[in-house]
């Protein structure tokens, strides 16, 4: 049975899209089959995986109102091993649409037992906000993982997420697991950097990843290819970060599993 993993951070650009997508790259490399949702209306995680947006005519929107199953929508990407609900614009009208109606929190979670067994690893990108549609997310999954970038506002909405987080496993989802905090867009030649890194690893302790993803032109390039870091540049640091975060998870959960 398949892992799902939301990627979750309310705040905007801690490196959430680009963790999934990378994520998801590495683990496709490590001969691993993934399924990645898109539920950010932006979309950044299909076009970041080469998928005409424009083009989309049944994604995560259809999905979660159940007008179409996941088969019915799932597509190929450039990633090896790697298979997408895609996303498109019109999913910002999912959090209206889904107010009225009953069991609005499981939509998702129902719709992915059809494919659950089919993939080792379920990746969510999760949109920037803790509405409906990131509720969805995190009811849906088995465990989170929590982007934090290493800026001065690091810690600023953590609190926020991790309460929302505990709601959900108090109401919706007892099961859901915290995957790990991960920290992003880290440059060690910045004092500010390092002060995050010891912050939040004094402050979380085990929840933190080992991995930490570092600053890197090529990760912010590489979309623009429609490509993961994988593909766009192996070599890069931020292809050996992404593929140690995977090694990670599949460690953590092979000790899990025993």
């Amino acid at each position: 049975m398949g892992k799902i993993i939301a990627i979750a951070n309310q705040k905007g650009g801690v490196g959430k899209t680009t963790t999934t997508v990378n994520l998801a790259a590495a683990l496709g490399v490590l001969e691993k089959k993934v399924l990645l949702i898109d539920a950010d209306p932006q979309a950044n995680a299909s076009s970041g995986l080469g998928i005409d947006v424009e083009a989309v005519e049944a994604g995560t929107y259809q999905v979660l109102e159940h007008s179409s199953t996941p088969h019915e929508v799932i597509v190929t990407c450039s990633a090896p091993n790697v298979w997408v609900i895609p996303a498109h614009i019109d999913l910002v009208a999912i959090e209206i649409e889904l107010v009225d109606k009953e069991n609005r929190e499981y939509m998702l979670k129902q719709a992915l037992q059809s494919v659950k067994d089919e993939y080792d690893y379920i990746l969510i990108d999760c949109a920037p906000s803790l509405g409906l549609l990131t509720l969805n997310a995190l009811t849906a999954a088995d465990s989170v993982v929590i982007p934090i970038q290493c800026e001065y506002f690091a810690l600023e909405g953590l609190g926020k997420l991790l309460n929302t987080i505990k709601s959900v496993q108090k109401i919706h989802n007892p099961a859901l697991d915290i995957e790990g905090l991960l920290l992003t867009m880290y440059d060690s030649r910045l004092r500010l950097s390092n002060q995050v890194v010891e912050e939040v690893q004094k402050h979380f302790h085990d929840m933190v990843f080992n991995t930490i993803i570092q600053r890197n032109i090529k990760l912010s390039e590489a979309p623009s290819f429609g490509e993961s870091i994988i593909n766009y540049d192996a070599t890069s640091k931020g292809a050996t970060n992404y593929l140690h975060l995977a090694e990670e998870i599949l460690k953590k959960n092979s000790k899990v599993s025993l």
